[in-house]
């Protein structure tokens, strides 16, 4: 991540000197929340159950996925969807702030702040891979379930948000702090926005994003790429033995890809077996086999998943890959890619194949490492990206040498690779959370899940840019999350039990 600026560390140490003046020692915290918090959270489930639905589907009903060629501050869709923001602000009761890629829903006065953290952006979406329109809240497909692209990820939060704050409106909650609702409109695809936002502004002392899992989330891993790309016709192609004609797979960065399709040329029928074979050991896969002329068509399909959690997933590319591995291929552009994913990385998705760079921290866990996307270039070429998640344990100096290494070994022994690009990501970690005992109370008293500790994620949220701030929901830990993949969803269940644990946190931390 950039580096913080001097407004970001003037806020710091405000909020600094704030905390230790207001929240006291995390200890002195009661055991559960208030009698007033309590009486808030009730009213919101019960008041608004229906309408914080309501509120979703309208949310999810833009298509706010990024456009490489607008900013975010001129994308019609993204001015569209920030005016319904408002809309319902002023139908709540609540104030709204439109600052370009920043919109601003508050409730209260003062310098005191309470920050809540979102974003109304989504990742793209193929929307062959749906029921009903991605951009459409599905109630029926899956009782239980609200299926749309956003439900997750961050549009569910959004709405939950919006009715916490009016109920504690409704109740007339004393409050001696403001809230505040950001709303970012680029944080799945530009950071920069945001940082200049902050260079302007002063943020709240305290902040809570709502865009990771509970109970609460105190570090993220570094996110990082590192893309290699095979040359053009490194080697010509055989003119009568097997050889990889054309490899593709993926669909954006951050995303475990759930497709993959490999063509291999002068095919066999005893070389179709050995792959239908191989393929038909692979847990969590289908396939499709067709012959084109002499060419052997292999299609395969995963399961996509947030490329935080590759363990989510299916990996289609790693699989696929996996299933040409009886043999090293003549190093074709695309064979010589077969050769890289099945040599370097594998069907794992920790680095162990990859030279030394597997490493792991007690807390935030292993480094992550899994091909998530293939680019054909104009001139032939074939990338791929491969996504990086790393803890804290080791320098970026230190993994992009061992990175170096690996890449050097594997080219002595094959091509030299067309480019590299290698793009490594800072872990992050808060020391510093006043507000934690009155989330990890709030979660226990809610979902009677006792001592609950912080826990660590692969994936990067704008709690790193926030002033003490940690992430709070919307996931439930150790279920899968939904947001990146083709099935986000979240549960009515779950929608609900947000609203009364955000209600009941700002009323605490407001009061």
């Amino acid at each position: 991540m950039t580096k913080k600026t001097c407004a970001r560390n003037l806020v710091a140490a405000i909020s600094l000197a704030w905390a230790a003046g207001a929240t006291g020692a995390p200890t002195a915290a009661p055991a559960v929340p208030s009698d007033t918090a309590i009486k808030a959270a009730k009213h919101a489930v019960t008041a608004y159950r229906d309408d914080v639905v309501e509120t979703l589907a309208k949310l999810v009903s833009y298509n706010t996925v990024a456009d490489k060629d607008i900013p975010c501050e001129r994308n019609p869709r993204h001015q569209a969807f920030k005016a319904y923001l408002h809309q319902e602000a002023d139908r709540l009761g609540l104030d709204f702030t439109d600052d370009g890629c920043v919109a601003i829903v508050g409730l209260g006065k003062g310098d005191d702040r309470v920050g809540l953290v979102a974003h109304g952006d989504v990742q793209p979406v193929d929307p062959t891979k749906w029921k009903k329109s991605p951009f459409e809240l599905d109630r029926t497909s899956e009782p239980g379930r609200l299926l749309a692209r956003g439900a997750e990820d961050d549009k569910g939060p959004i709405a939950t948000a919006l009715y916490a704050m009016k109920s504690l409106k409704d109740l007339h909650v004393p409050l001696s702090r403001r809230i505040e609702l950001y709303v970012y409109m680029a944080e799945e695809s530009d950071w920069g926005p945001l940082e200049a936002f902050m260079k302007t502004h002063t943020l709240p002392q305290m902040n809570i994003t709502l865009d990771a899992e509970y109970p609460a989330v105190t570090a993220e891993k570094g996110y990082g790429t590192l893309a290699v790309t095979m040359p053009k016709a490194a080697v010509a192609p055989p003119a009568t033995a097997p050889y990889v004609k054309a490899f593709k797979g993926g669909f954006f960065g951050s995303q475990i890809p759930e497709d993959a399709q490999a063509t291999v040329a002068n095919a066999t029928p005893a070389l179709e077996a050995q792959i239908r074979a191989r393929a038909g050991k692979q847990a969590g896969m289908h396939y499709q086999f067709e012959w084109k002329d002499h060419d052997f068509v292999v299609t395969g399909k995963g399961l996509s998943a947030h490329s935080s959690k590759p363990e989510d997933g299916v990996n289609a590319i790693s699989m696929v890959a996996d299933a040409l591995a009886m043999q090293p291929w003549p190093d074709t552009t695309a064979g010589a890619l077969v050769n890289f994913l099945n040599e370097m990385v594998g069907t794992g998705y920790f680095g162990e194949k990859f030279g030394s760079i597997a490493y792991r921290d007690a807390f935030m866990g292993p480094m992550t490492f899994a091909p998530t996307v293939i680019r054909q270039h104009d001139d032939g070429g074939i990338e791929v990206a491969i996504n990086i998640r790393r803890p804290q344990g080791k320098t970026a100096e230190q993994l992009q040498n061992e990175i170096n290494a690996a890449l050097a070994q594997w080219q002595g022994a094959h091509v030299q690779l067309a480019d590299v690009k290698a793009q490594i990501g800072d872990p992050w970690v808060q020391q510093d959370a006043p507000q934690l005992p009155v989330l990890m109370k709030t979660f226990a008293y809610f979902t009677g899940i006792k001592d609950a500790k912080p826990v660590a994620i692969g994936g990067g949220t704008n709690s790193r840019l926030f002033p003490h701030a940690v992430s709070f929901g919307p996931a439930m830990p150790h279920t899968v999350y939904t947001g990146h993949s083709e099935h986000e969803f979240i549960t009515t269940k779950q929608l609900l039990l947000n609203l009364e644990m955000y209600t009941a946190v700002l009323a605490e931390l407001a009061k």
